[in-house]
């Protein structure tokens, strides 16, 4: 038996006694028990509609407000709740003086008005606020402070793997955030029965190990959801309008969508292409050919990053670990594609 129920039936019970209740005081006459029982059933049945929307709706849709709120804005928001309130009791004292029914009206409404007004300031200007907090207390906590930018990674670009040299050398400032239905992903991934699937959700665990353990740059994994969307690039969208901050990717659809609503997006594969090829073409690797090309007798490998690795006359090796000579690379905002053929062809 749920809670709601539990709540509907004492609802029931409350209201068809103040129904009752009404009744006995505005009957008089014969018609007193008959106005008393229509009451108590018309009680009894708005009790039992409006008695979840009265108690637990409402706390339901506190909690989900407030996991969804990161904790630095919920802070901001007391305090300035508190100032408000500080101001407002203040005000109320002159105020109460002023003949009726102003005097009874206006401290109400000045509790209100400056509550709202001291919560929603502080939230608009909460990271000036915590800086000069930093800065008052302490130098360490003003740069902390005044740097404390977040970026949240997605599974792709930690499955890529080049985050973690990139932490190292201080491009990304701030907290690495992970979203924990970020790691959800990863692990459903890493559980797939599809080998190379896999292989990419191990080694998006293996990096995320190797980031913890490793990277310069702070990492929080976070519990922050999105509870009434249910994909992950949408929920990832969603909080970063939330927390204001950057994602770090290298999904070509997700970086086009979030910038169509106003996200700033990291590209790793736009830094990539700004910057000179890993891969040189005359360079030499060992891949495995998995599957045929577009092209008439090609193969394609993938690297463990999920680079594809296009080969010419590789079809008869798929399934083998063959040498392969690069031939050209080709970087784009999608990803890079790396071209080559077998070495022992070239010889």
């Amino acid at each position: 038996m749920g809670i709601e129920f539990l709540l509907r039936i004492l609802g029931m019970i409350v209201f068809a006694i103040i129904g009752w209740r009404i009744g006995d005081s505005l009957g008089a006459g014969p018609d007193t028990l008959r106005l008393v029982i229509v009451l108590a059933l018309a009680g009894a049945a708005l009790g039992l509609l409006v008695t979840p929307w009265l108690t637990i709706r409402p706390w339901l849709w506190a909690r989900k407000t407030i996991r969804q709120v990161p904790a630095q804005q919920l802070l901001a928001a007391t305090i300035g709740l508190l100032i408000g309130l500080i101001i407002a009791a203040l005000t109320a004292f002159p105020l109460s003086f002023l003949p009726n029914p102003l005097g009874a009206i206006l401290p109400f409404l000045s509790l209100l008005l400056f509550g709202y007004l001291g919560a929603w300031v502080m939230m608009m200007r909460e990271r000036d606020f915590f800086a000069i907090l930093g800065g008052r207390f302490s130098k360490e906590g003003a740069a902390r402070s005044t740097s404390d930018r977040q970026v949240l990674l997605d599974t792709s670009v930690i499955i890529d793997g080049r985050i973690a040299d990139i932490s190292h050398t201080g491009f990304i400032e701030g907290t690495m955030v992970i979203p924990r239905f970020v790691l959800a992903e990863l692990q459903h991934i890493a559980d797939s029965a599809d080998a190379l699937r896999r292989n990419r959700g191990r080694r998006g665990l293996d990096m995320l190990n190797k980031l913890q353990k490793e990277s310069i740059v702070p990492i929080r994994i976070t519990d922050l959801d999105v509870e009434d969307v249910h994909e992950v690039d949408d929920k990832l969208m969603r909080l970063a309008k939330n927390l204001r901050c950057a994602i770090v990717t290298n999904d070509y659809n997700l970086n086009r969508v979030a910038e169509l609503q106003g996200i700033r997006v990291l590209n790793i594969n736009e830094l990539a292409n700004a910057v000179r090829a890993v891969v040189l073409p005359g360079e030499q690797m060992r891949i495995r050919i998995v599957q045929e090309g577009k092209e008439l007798a090609q193969g394609v490998a993938y690297l463990d990053d999920g680079t594809m690795v296009v080969v010419d006359n590789g079809k008869k090796h798929i399934g083998s670990v063959i040498d392969v000579v690069v031939t050209r690379m080709l970087q784009t905002n999608q990803g890079r594609m790396i071209f080559g053929a077998p070495v022992d062809d070239k010889k």
